[in-house]
């Protein structure tokens, strides 16, 4: 369980990187169509990146999960694959903690911001989650957000 853990915590570390290197995505929705969604993709890291037309980089390659970071025309994300179904729901139930978006298939996960999920999905299928939020309501009313966690962005 305790290299489990730490797997979470590489793996949000990683999303929390992409999300705060990642371009100028602007507003989004300007004359954007959504997507239409095919079946959900299944298979190997390989197999699923392959498909999201990203040549993946190995970041962790364990028996309960695999993780590679991906870089395409719509941005960067993390992909990862799970041994078991249980595996993926309990990474996601601690990883959303952290925020971002998550496009979920059978045993795999795709976490980048939101245009990129929504990108991936229209290539993958899947299920959009999302994670909590760090801007929502708060007390101090928004002064000094920079600290030290500059990976959201909302406008």
């Amino acid at each position: 369980m305790r290299t489990e853990r730490s797997l979470v915590v590489l793996a949000a570390l990683a999303l929390a990187l992409t999300a705060g290197c990642g371009g100028n995505s602007g507003n989004g929705g300007n004359g954007e169509k959504a997507p239409t969604t095919p079946e959900t993709v299944t298979g190997s890291l390989e197999q699923i990146a392959s498909k999201a037309e990203c040549e993946p980089n190995i970041q962790t390659d364990a028996d309960e999960l695999r993780q590679g970071n991906c870089t395409t025309d719509d941005g960067k994300y993390v992909l990862v694959t799970f041994a078991t179904d249980r595996g993926l729901r309990e990474w996601i139930n601690e990883a959303k903690d952290y925020g971002g978006s998550y496009l979920v298939g059978r045993k795999w996960v795709a976490v980048g911001d939101d245009k990129v999920v929504t990108a991936l999905r229209g290539r993958l299928g899947g299920t959009v989650e999302a994670g909590s939020s760090h801007h929502s309501g708060g007390s101090g009313g928004g002064g000094g957000g920079d600290e030290g966690h500059s990976g959201h962005h909302t406008g």
